[in-house]
C-alpha cells in the first residue's frame, strides 16, 4: 500500500473528500507517491482513515479529472500524471488569480508571495 500517515480533519472547514484529495496530491508532489503506484481501494482507504466510501470515490474522482489517477477495473485508483504542460500551466493560473487577489486584499506584497512559493517549492524538488 502506497499510503500512510493519511489523515483527516473532522472540524476543518475544508471538504474531506478534498481533504484526502490534497494529502494524495502532496504526496505525489514530494515522491512518497510515485507516477505507476495503485491507491489503495475505496474501500481499503474509507477503512484506513474511517470515512465514507462515497468520500473517497470522490476523491479519488477528482484526481481522476485533473488526471493524476486513471481508473482501472482490475488494478484500481493508479497515479498517473498528465504530462499535459500547457493545460496544467492554464489551471494553476486560474487557481492563482484568486489566491493572490485575496493576498493583495490582505496587504501582502509580491516579494512575501515569491518568498512563500520558494519556500514551499522547496519541498518539492528531488
Amino acid at each position: 500500500m502506497v499510503i500512510d500517515n493519511i489523515s483527516v480533519d473532522f472540524n476543518s472547514d475544508v471538504a474531506i473528500y478534498m481533504q484526502l484529495r490534497n494529502q494524495i496530491v502532496i504526496g505525489i508532489a514530494t515522491a512518497r507517491i510515485r507516477e505507476g503506484d495503485v491507491l489503495p481501494s475505496v474501500r481499503q482507504m474509507a477503512e484506513l482513515i474511517g470515512i465514507n466510501m462515497h468520500t473517497v470515490n470522490k476523491a479519488y474522482s477528482v484526481l481522476r479529472q485533473e488526471g493524476l489517477v486513471t481508473i482501472d477495473r482490475r488494478r484500481g485508483a493508479v497515479v498517473t500524471i498528465d504530462v499535459d504542460k500547457i493545460e496544467a500551466l492554464e489551471e494553476l493560473k486560474g487557481q492563482m488569480l484568486i489566491l493572490l487577489a485575496k493576498s493583495s486584499c490582505k496587504n501582502i506584497t509580491r516579494e512575501e508571495v515569491h518568498q512563500l512559493i520558494d519556500e514551499i517549492y522547496q519541498e518539492y524538488q528531488l
